[in-house]
C-alpha cells in the first residue's frame, strides 16, 4: 500500500485506526505514520503549506492546516478541542486528509517538489540572507 493508498483508507474509516474525529488526535495520529517512516509521509508538507499560503511564519503543519481552514479564527491553543466545535473539528479533519493527499500528488512529482522548495527557498532569501 502506498502513502497515498493509506491517508485515503485512514481519511474513510478513521474509527478503524481508533480515531475519534477530533483534529488533535489525526494530528497525532499521522504525525506518529509520520515519526515511524523516519518522516518520510510528511516531508515538505510544511514548506508546502507556507509557499501555499504565500506567507512566511514559523508555524508548523498542525497549525498551519487550521488556519487554512479557518482563517479568521486565532488558534492560542490548536489542541484544545474545546475551541472547536464539533463541525469545525470534522471540517478541519476532512481538510487535513484533503491537503495530505493533494501535497502527496506533488510530492510524487520530482520537478513539482523541486519547484515547491525553490519558491520556499525564494520566499525566505531575505530573511536567511
Amino acid at each position: 500500500m502506498n502513502d497515498k493508498q493509506l491517508i485515503e483508507k485512514i481519511g474513510a474509516h478513521p474509527e478503524g485506526y481508533g480515531l475519534n474525529g477530533t483534529y488533535h488526535s489525526t494530528v497525532m495520529f499521522l504525525t506518529g505514520i509520520d515519526v515511524g517512516r523516519s518522516g518520510g509521509l510528511l516531508r515538505g508538507f510544511t514548506e508546502w503549506l507556507v509557499v501555499r499560503r504565500g506567507e512566511c511564519n514559523s508555524f508548523y503543519w498542525h497549525k498551519l492546516v487550521l488556519l487554512d481552514q479557518f482563517p479568521d479564527v486565532s488558534f492560542q491553543n490548536w489542541k484544545d478541542p474545546g475551541e472547536l466545535t464539533p463541525e469545525q473539528q470534522q471540517q478541519a479533519v476532512e481538510h487535513l486528509f484533503s491537503l495530505v493527499l493533494e501535497f502527496l500528488e506533488l510530492r510524487n512529482k520530482p520537478r513539482e517538489l523541486g519547484l515547491m522548495y525553490t519558491r520556499y527557498e525564494a520566499m525566505y532569501a531575505h530573511i536567511w540572507g
